[in-house]
């Protein structure tokens, strides 16, 4: 009878050896057990890369503005309005203080107008290099415009387009090119027809194109 218990409690003993080896093994490591899943690294496709955003040039325009005209000895004698249409740009001028008769006006290359002769505002305003006058088969220059007339008053109101130059920044035709562009009265009646500026004689007024306030 001891003998059946003895092997029995060997027995049980074994089995509880068993039991504890089986708890006491690892279980393979799961994320509850502190395991992170691993973030896909960024190839950087999703940044902005240097380059990838194109400015695109657009032409800005200034749809109105004032140019201030002055004499040969400096005194403020009127203003030209200039206002930006599709056909061109629309010039209102309002001068006094000028000879009677017809006179030559042009937009010239520089926006400079140092008095008493104007000189400072360079040639005609001509981005295209063609030759002088509205009736040159070879021209006209941007810059050039119908002659006004002033009458014995001494006052010329005169409203004319210029379809040949633009106040959108940027273009070649611009009057708002860097440095701007002047506006110029002349002495004597343009002939609309000779090289450089058709014979139409001294610069009597002058007017800075420019868009800075």
């Amino acid at each position: 009878m001891k003998r059946w218990l003895m092997l029995i409690l060997a027995l049980a003993f074994l089995l509880f050896l068993t039991a504890c080896g089986n708890e006491s093994a690892e279980d393979p490591p799961t994320e509850s057990d502190g395991a992170t899943e691993q973030e896909p690294e960024d190839d950087g496709d999703d940044l902005p890369q240097l380059g990838d955003e194109t400015d695109e040039e657009s032409s800005e325009e200034i749809l109105m503005l004032t140019v201030e005209m002055m004499d040969s000895d400096g005194n403020a004698i009127g203003t030209a309005e200039l206002s930006g249409e599709e056909a061109g740009v629309m010039v209102a001028l309002e001068v006094e203080g000028l000879e009677e008769g017809m006179h030559g006006i042009h937009f010239h290359e520089t926006g400079m107008c140092e008095a008493p002769d104007f000189e400072s505002a360079g040639g005609h305003f001509n981005p295209t290099d063609a030759m002088h006058g509205i009736d040159n088969p070879d021209g006209p220059h941007a810059g050039d415009l119908p002659n006004i007339e002033v009458s014995d008053d001494g006052t010329a109101s005169q409203e004319f387009t210029a379809e040949n130059v633009t106040l959108a920044i940027g273009e070649e035709n611009s009057l708002l090119k860097e440095g701007g562009t002047a506006l110029v009265i002349h002495a004597g009646e343009d002939d609309q027809m000779t090289d450089p500026s058709g014979d139409s004689g001294d610069r009597i007024a002058c007017g800075v194109v420019t868009g800075e306030s």
